[in-house]
């Protein structure tokens, strides 16, 4: 799957408003105006005592920004159960008073557009709408519905998903970019969030994002579009980056990576992958669009199989933190940045007390975990594997010459004084942040320096009781940028800004 048309794409930033009442969503205009939406969508069908002539009057009159008209009824997914005859007066009605656009839903479309462009010699452009229920049509059923969208007259088309796997929405990606109409297409849900993001270089008609206090699930915010993504520099050209991940909303990836890209000039975008299938996700997203990604929990561990050649550091971990799809044959080349980022972080917490010969405490033995045994490892110290699949925990433990003990154990463990605690265990991150490993407050004291692998919130429950115990802390953002660092040089062949990039992290994050 590739891109194709102009390099450049122009494209429109839409914020949907469903307010309950006129006034406020006359506010909420002005307030999507003033946070960079160039239109809205306003949804009439959320208004509560909706007064069709009064009400599209003040929305009119009073809108700072060209608005969409949508009325939608209860059988295409939306509020409105009345009368269908007075709902489509209503939308007569927005037309004549000079709406922007209409979005008529697909199924009353063409009779409709037909009788208003007879009556009405205006400026409006009628959007006709199709809500696909269930999994993503074929690209030929994609391209057949557009083709029966087009026929009603519309100037422009609007299809509205809500995938089960990410990989669907490669069939919207081949739709917008070769569809011959202006074109409207996206899923929503936490799975779609690409589709919008990614808007802007597959050539969509516009993209749409939330208001500050309206969030959406799958919708970027609009400060995002316009601060972190800048939608206005991506284009057909640009390269794709993402977090292959599940969850992804404790992403900070998108912050860093992108102001970043575009401060070396470099035509990249790093989005958030929301994964549920890895064979899946890699044999569809196979083009040289997707030029590579970073790899997240769950996933350090199982990404391996899927990876062309491996590096041999990451070989013998047995995890992929970072892929790069090589340009001259298009092959996956996977690495592992974690495991140096890891102990440089705690090495340089320590002012030069040396690693070697110390008890490290590491707790979890997946991928982060198993970067962290291996750095340890290859600084001589002596290592202690504690993971709740005791199995997992004695296999790792065995590749680095450790010990495993049970997790129940944890709580009771008494470490020897000067020993380090590793967390490499999710506990913790955003939202459970009241979570932390069942180490005993009594014994933190006894170490010279706990890390955390999590870095949402930059200080853990565990850092924050470890500090209070006297504990040098570190934190996964130390972590982070350490191996985004390596990241950023292996995706884009360039020498990575350091300085830049440590500023933007104590800045955003």
């Amino acid at each position: 799957m590739g891109s194709t048309g102009m390099l450049n794409n122009s494209i429109m930033i839409c914020a949907p408003l469903m307010a309950q009442s006129v006034e406020q969503m006359v506010k909420d205009m002005h307030q999507a105006k003033a946070e960079g939406a160039q239109l809205v969508e306003i949804r009439l069908d959320y208004i509560k005592n909706f007064q069709p002539h009064q009400d599209i009057q003040i929305i009119l009159k009073n809108k700072p920004l060209p608005v969409i008209i949508v009325y939608r009824p209860k059988w295409e997914g939306g509020q409105y159960e009345g009368d269908e005859h007075s709902r489509l007066e209503a939308l007569h009605l927005a037309t004549e008073m000079g709406a922007d656009y209409i979005d008529f839903e697909l199924k009353v479309a063409s009779d409709l557009i037909r009788e208003q462009k007879m009556k009405n010699d205006s400026a409006t452009k009628f959007i006709v709408s199709c809500h696909i229920n269930g999994m993503t049509p074929s690209d030929e059923e994609l391209n057949n519905l557009a083709a029966s969208m087009q026929a009603t007259g519309a100037d422009i088309i609007k299809m509205v998903s809500n995938v089960s796997d990410i990989t669907e929405i490669a069939r919207i990606f081949h739709l917008l970019s070769h569809c011959q109409v202006p074109i409207i297409a996206y899923s929503v849900g936490e799975r779609g969030l690409i589709s919008q993001l990614l808007c802007p270089k597959f050539g969509g008609f516009l993209a749409y994002a939330s208001i500050d206090r309206n969030s959406f699930p799958g919708m970027p915010s609009l400060y995002s579009v316009s601060h972190t993504y800048k939608f206005d520099s991506l284009n057909s050209e640009t390269k794709v980056f993402g977090l292959v991940s599940k969850p992804i909303g404790h992403s900070k990836g998108p912050l860093l990576h992108n102001p970043t890209f575009r401060h070396e000039n470099f035509n990249g975008v790093y989005v958030p992958m929301f994964v549920d299938n890895l064979k899946e996700f890699f044999s569809i997203y196979s083009s040289h669009d997707f030029a590579g990604f970073s790899v997240g929990f769950p996933y350090k561990e199982a990404v391996v199989e899927f990876c062309d050649e491996v590096h041999p550091l990451a070989e013998s971990i047995g995890a992929v933190n970072t892929i790069v799809r090589r340009p001259c044959d298009g092959k996956l080349i996977g690495y592992n940045t974690d495991c140096e980022a890891a102990i440089a972080a705690i090495e340089d917490a320590l002012k030069g007390t040396p690693i070697s010969g110390k008890l490290f405490v590491l707790v979890g033995a997946g991928g982060a975990g198993r970067a962290l045994a291996f750095g340890a490892k290859s600084r001589g110290a002596q290592i202690v594997i504690f993971d709740i699949d005791f199995e997992r925990a004695k296999s790792l433990a065995c590749a680095v010459s450790g010990e495993a003990r049970p997790f129940e154990e944890l709580v009771n463990f008494q470490p020897v004084k000067g020993a380090i605690l590793a967390n490499a265990t999710p506990l913790g991150m955003h939202p459970n942040t009241a979570q932390r490993i069942p180490v005993a407050e009594a014994t933190l004291g006894d170490y010279e320096l706990v890390f955390d692998v999590v870095y949402t919130p930059r200080k853990t429950r565990l850092l924050k009781d470890a500090e209070a115990a006297g504990a040098i802390i570190v934190g996964g953002v130390e972590m982070f940028l350490r191996q985004a660092i390596g990241q950023f040089n292996l995706f884009t062949g360039r020498e990575a800004p350091k300085e830049l990039m440590r500023e933007i992290i104590m800045e955003k994050f």
